[in-house]
């Protein structure tokens, strides 16, 4: 097969969590030009026929469910709902999250667990849920952090504490469905993107950041989207259990 086509994803599925706004538009529209039709969950469902609209736009299918994926339940009706209306479910993008900066003397127990709840939780609920549907040559991609790698000036316990343990979800999952199911399992660590939670930041914070960053600039949505295209893709056949920080060199500073 000629190099250029194992970045194809004709002919597969992919879920989208988080689907509803920001990075998880972008990784819907990027699979879907990649070949792909594309199931999208977010608990906006009002906001998910805009992306849809984005699929159908590059020729693809899309289904648009209401997910909250805290809930175990709902995220087994998301998977349901793939398999009913395409058959089969060859690619997860494990993308749904939350962020809080809270000083962590003062961050509540229920602050904290949403977050996790959503986070980490929410991710190993669609995966689970996802490995027991997916064939051979699937693959998982959670998108993580880098602030599960290093801190970033803001009191984001909660959130860095999630994001750390995907990658070391990330990491068991792999060991356990690679060699048995056939399913590899990775995920990216992205820097500065623009997203609903950066545009919380306090203000001049991202310009502050950037002299960490050797890139010298946030990351356009549409690099991170084509990594995540990549790991989903045959082209990554032979990587799993791997974090791959796109962070424009943030983490080696």
């Amino acid at each position: 097969m000629p190099s250029l086509d194992l970045f194809g994803l004709d002919g597969r599925v992919a879920i989208v969590t988080g689907a509803s706004s920001g990075l998880g538009v972008a990784f819907a529209q990027a699979l879907a030009e990649a070949g792909a039709d594309v199931v999208l969950g977010a608990r906006r469902a009002e906001r998910l026929a805009s992306t849809a609209d984005l699929v159908e736009g590059a020729g693809r299918r899309a289904l648009a469910v209401r997910t909250d994926v805290s809930d175990p339940a709902a995220c087994s009706a998301l998977v349901e709902a793939a398999m009913a209306s395409f058959g089969r479910v060859d690619v997860l993008v494990n993308n749904a999250g939350v962020g809080t900066a809270v000083p962590a003397t003062h961050e509540t127990p229920e602050q904290f667990r949403s977050v996790i709840d959503v986070n980490l939780n929410g991710c190993y609920w669609m995966a689970q849920a996802c490995g027991r549907v997916m064939l051979p040559g699937s693959a998982i991609v959670n998108v993580s952090s880098v602030l599960g790698l290093t801190t970033a000036g803001l009191p984001q316990a909660a959130y860095a504490s999630s994001k750390a343990g995907l990658i070391g979800m990330t990491r068991d999952l792999a060991q356990q469905w690679t060699g048995r199911k056939g399913i590899r399992v990775n995920a990216v660590a992205p820097g500065f993107f623009a997203s609903e939670m950066t545009d919380r930041y306090p203000d001049g914070y991202l310009d502050a950041m950037l002299h960490r960053v050797p890139a010298g600039r946030g990351g356009d949505a549409a690099e991170l989207a084509a990594t995540v295209v990549f790991l989903a893709s045959d082209a990554a056949g032979y990587i799993t259990g791997q974090t791959l920080a796109v962070d424009g060199g943030m983490t080696i500073t």
